[in-house]
């Protein structure tokens, strides 16, 4: 195939496919909410079976349903009639996806989730066929023609019937009032996961990294426990143990340039007051918004009292993956 002839036919693929998730729109009415609504009630799970091309679909829908908020899994339409079928139960709900809506599977597999006494959702391009028949709700994808100038392998419905389950997932999840903490919860190791869920408690230095010091004393001895905590800075502290100042690494750069006794000076002479601090129940992507909105490396974690409980450097964040 020519290049010229190459281009032309990929965007003829892209105008097939288009029209036929297009083509969907005037077909979403009352029995699209009614799946919507039986997915929403539903005690057990969203079983979603299908197989070939289709199964793939169906494996996209149940894992997509599985982390927006729906229990759901994915049953492989010929392994069902061979043991899996064992997986559903009456508290269940199945979505069944299938071009055709027939061949021996469905004769034999239909009838036993009629008996189980589990409700039936179709995505099917025949409206008429067996599965059709046997379903509660009937959700046509059918398409005009197939992108495959063979009118074989399955283009256009795959990508119809795609469409279609994204729809019904967004509008469930919508439904459920799904909110991006929820999505977090079942993506913990990701990174939205780890920006709505990891808090500054988790993360920050607490103990000997983290050097608490009175401010009376000398700049020589914060200087010492700055070094033997490996941190960047010491948090400066009241007689009661509130946070008064931070003397940090920027500090001794910008006295030493002026003053030759620096080290034997008080380090309330030298310190930075009323810095910035969070608190250790903010969110850490939060937290990193002050540090980067302030350029600076380090922030003193206080409690309600500011009493400092911690202290959270830019490092953290970064060994985090906020960063």
């Amino acid at each position: 195939m020519a290049m010229k002839n190459m281009v032309a036919r990929a965007r003829q693929v892209f105008d097939i496919e288009a029209a036929a998730v297009k083509g969907l729109k005037d077909r979403v009415g009352g029995h699209f909410v009614k799946a919507v609504e039986l997915m929403q009630k539903t005690k057990g799970r969203v079983v979603v079976s299908g197989m070939g091309k289709t199964g793939i679909i169906a494996q996209k829908f149940s894992a997509t349903l599985a982390s927006t908020g729906t229990p759901s899994l994915f049953l492989h339409t010929a392994e069902a009639i061979h043991g899996d079928l064992g997986r559903v139960t009456a508290q269940d709900l199945v979505v069944i996806i299938s071009n055709s809506g027939g061949g021996e599977e469905m004769k034999q597999l239909l009838p036993l989730l009629k008996k189980i006494g589990t409700r039936i959702i179709a995505l099917t391009g025949n409206s008429q066929s067996l599965l059709a028949r046997y379903s509660d709700v009937v959700l046509d994808v059918s398409v005009k023609k197939e992108a495959c100038p063979l009118g074989l392998a399955p283009t256009a419905s795959t990508t119809a019937t795609l469409a279609m389950t994204d729809a019904l997932a967004v509008c469930l999840l919508e439904c459920k009032e799904f909110k991006a903490e929820d999505f977090a919860f079942f993506h913990p190791g990701g990174a939205l996961g780890k920006r709505l869920l990891l808090k500054v408690e988790d993360i920050m230095r607490t103990g000997k990294r983290n050097p608490i010091v009175g401010q009376e004393k000398k700049v020589s001895e914060v200087l010492l426990e700055i070094t033997e905590s490996r941190a960047g800075s010491a948090t400066v502290v009241d007689k009661k143990g509130r946070l008064v100042g931070i003397f940090t690494d920027g500090d001794l750069r910008r006295h030493l340039e002026t003053d030759k006794d620096l080290t034997g000076r008080r380090i309330k002479e030298v310190m930075t007051r009323d810095p910035r601090v969070v608190t250790k129940g903010m969110l850490a992507a939060e937290a990193m918004h002050v540090l980067q909105e302030k350029k600076i490396d380090e922030v003193p974690v206080v409690d309600q009292r500011m009493r400092p409980v911690g202290l959270l450097d830019v490092q953290d964040l970064l060994r985090a993956g906020l960063v």
